[in-house]
Order: structure tokens, then sequence, then C-alpha cells
């Protein structure tokens, strides 16, 4: 069995009251199978609380004003502090790490939507990195009898090249968004078409480098103004969240094209006055990174490559589009800090919901605006 992991994973550790929020609300907590039988076990007061405390039906906590039941008013876990680390749910032991599951092969992550991951991720100046062990333990091969490893070792070498120009840092940052997309069309055109294994990979790439995408703020504008309804149409998870989209909707979209390029323009003034401008595109290099990394081979499960390019492509636009309007309104300065919280903040709304990720992929691979010749002009920034 291989292992692969970004370097920084073993970098996390909780913060625990220290966190500028938790992650024991707005979202159900599921506990698994062992968790309940040991806490169903369990004789005392706190025994008692854990009995009306869980759906035993549902297999989760209660929640009270979207709060996990046993999240108490200093944002720590009363079952942590009651009977130690050890009687923690799966969920809660593991979370912020993810692991997406192949067929020999584990692939290890840190979830955006922590604050303390989003932190480790953000503040690297240096490029992501990735490190892989192997054992001799073997997978179960009735586990993965219908997995297309042939077209999994396509979607890895088509990664590595996605990731060498995401991470080339003399190319302009919407370059690499255009190129990220424009490829992963290509591949997802030839799988398609049944010739994935005939495309030359690098051949493919050094054509597209060579395309100029032209962009403009009107292009800008329109595109962020339909996503914005896409957006719409999800599940909402946190209140807060339902505010900021009207906020967005309100001073962003609700006026006309010249107010928003007025917006954006005098943004990025700001940013170049205050020294940040390689910065942000460290950070929009990095968010960039994790969603390919996270999703892109998942591919070889639905067979849809495009959608995972336009998501990590349409992620990176929303977090900077919340920078934006929070520059613009509240006066937040576009630092680490307020870059961070932008990142988790939607993540939370996006990465935590299966039912919203699957409705941005059916709406990526169903809506003429995420085509390349449409979504492609709206990446000027």
């Amino acid at each position: 069995m291989r292992y692969r992991k970004p370097k920084y994973y073993s970098d996390f550790q909780c913060i625990a009251g220290s966190c500028p929020d938790t992650c024991c609300a707005g979202w159900q907590i599921v506990i698994d199978e062992e968790s309940l039988e040991k806490y169903g076990k369990i004789k005392s007061d706190f025994g008692t609380r854990l009995l009306n405390s869980i759906d035993w039906y549902q297999g989760i906590f209660e929640q009270y004003n979207r709060r996990c039941s046993f999240l108490n008013e200093e944002n720590l876990c009363d079952i942590y502090q009651e009977l130690g680390s050890e009687a923690l749910c799966q969920t809660c032991r593991q979370y912020p790490r993810h692991v997406e599951e192949f067929e020999d092969l584990r692939e290890y992550s840190l979830s955006l939507s922590c604050p303390e991951a989003a932190r480790i991720m953000l503040s690297a100046k240096e490029k992501t990195e990735f490190e892989e062990t192997e054992d001799l333990v073997e997978e179960n091969e009735e586990d993965y009898q219908d997995f297309d490893l042939l077209l999994f070792d396509r979607l890895e070498e088509a990664r590595e090249l996605i990731f060498t120009v995401i991470q080339n840092r003399s190319l302009d940052l919407t370059k690499r968004m255009g190129i990220l997309l424009r490829f992963s069309f290509e591949i997802q055109e030839a799988l398609d078409r049944g010739e994935l294994f005939e495309l030359e990979l690098e051949e493919c790439l050094e054509d597209i480098l060579k395309r100029e995408e032209k962009g403009s703020f009107k292009a800008r504008f329109r595109n962020m103004k339909a996503m914005a309804d896409d957006l719409k149409k999800l599940e909402v998870l946190l209140e807060d969240w339902g505010k900021e989209l009207e906020n967005l909707q309100a001073q962003l979209y609700d006026r006309d094209e010249e107010n928003y390029a007025m917006i954006r323009k005098s943004f990025g003034e700001i940013l170049h006055k205050s020294g940040r401008e390689q910065d942000w595109d460290i950070w929009g290099e990095q968010i960039l990174v994790f969603f390919v990394y996270t999703y892109f081979c998942g591919a070889v499960y639905d067979d849809m490559i495009y959608t995972k390019a336009v998501l990590s492509v349409f992620s990176l636009l929303w977090i900077r589009e919340i920078l934006l309007e929070r520059w613009y309104i509240r006066g937040e300065d576009p630092k680490l800090e307020t870059v961070c919280r932008a990142a988790w903040e939607y993540a939370r709304e996006i990465e935590h919901s299966d039912e919203n990720l699957n409705l941005l992929e059916e709406i990526f691979n169903g809506s003429a605006l995420y085509k390349p010749e449409n979504f492609l002009p709206g990446l000027t920034i």
C-alpha cells in the first residue's frame, strides 16, 4: 500500500479553545458504530447525558442552536474533558485530517475548513510538496473490482503536470488558472471520445501554454453575477453564510459593471501599495493546489474530470470575491488572517455538504457558463 500526504500534514495540532471558531457547530457529526456501542455502555450521570443527547437512530449527536450537544460555552468538548481523547468518535478524532481511498493508495490531506489547517496551508511561502511512503499491506481486491487502474494512472500523470503549472510562479496566476481549465477540458474531451490513452499529455499541455487568453472586467462581472445565482442554489449550513451571499449580491453585483471594475481596481491598488501582491498570488496558488490534490483524481469514480478543475478555480474566485467585499464594506485588510478566514468559511459551506458538492458538479457539467470559451474570459484579476 502507498500513502501520500503534503509535507505540512504532520504539522497540524488542534488549538482547541484558541481556535477562532469551532468544528462542532453548523453540521451534523456522524458517530461510528464502535463509538456508539461504547457510549451506550457508560454507566454514570454522564452516561445518562450521552443517552439523551444522541440521535441513536441516525447515529449523530443532537444539536442545540446548530451546536453539538457536547460543545460547552468555552467551545470545548465535554466528552473529551469527561472521558478523555480515546472516547472521541472517529469523526472527531480525525478532523480535519481527510483521506481519499484508491486501489493500493491512500491520499491524506488537511481540510481547508479548519482555521488552523487553513493557516498552516496558506502561511507557507514555499511550494507545496508531497511525500510518499509504502508498506507491504495489501488491499482487498474485492473492494475495488470496478476500479479503473489505467484511468487512475492517467489522472495521476495529468495532475502532476497540473501541479507544475499551478506552481510555476513565472506565470501570471490568471494564466495558470486558465491552463488548468483548458488542459482538464482537453482530457475530459479525450475521455468522452474514448481516446484518453492516445492523448499525449505533455504535448497537449505545451500547446495550451502557447495560447493567449483574453479577459475583461465585463466578462468577470457577468460571470461572477451568474455564479452568485448558482451559489444561492446550494444548501446554507450557517446563517452567516447566507448573509455573506446577500452582501456580495448587494455590494458587488446589484450595481453596474463600471462600479464593479472601480472596486476591483481600487483593491488591486491596495495590494500593490501594501506590497502584498506576491503573497496574494502565493495564497491563490496554495488554494488551487489544495483543491486539485483533494478532488482531481476522484474523477476515477465518476469520469468527471473537468468539473474537478472548475471547482478548484471557482473556489479560488469566490474566496477572493469574499475578501474583495469585506475590504470594500468593512475595510478588512487583505492579510493572511483575513484570507484564512474567508477560505475556511467558504470551505465549510462547500466541502462539508455532499449535497452542495454534487449539485455544483451538476451545474458545472450542465451550464454553458462553465465551458472554457465562456468561463476563461472572466478570470481576469
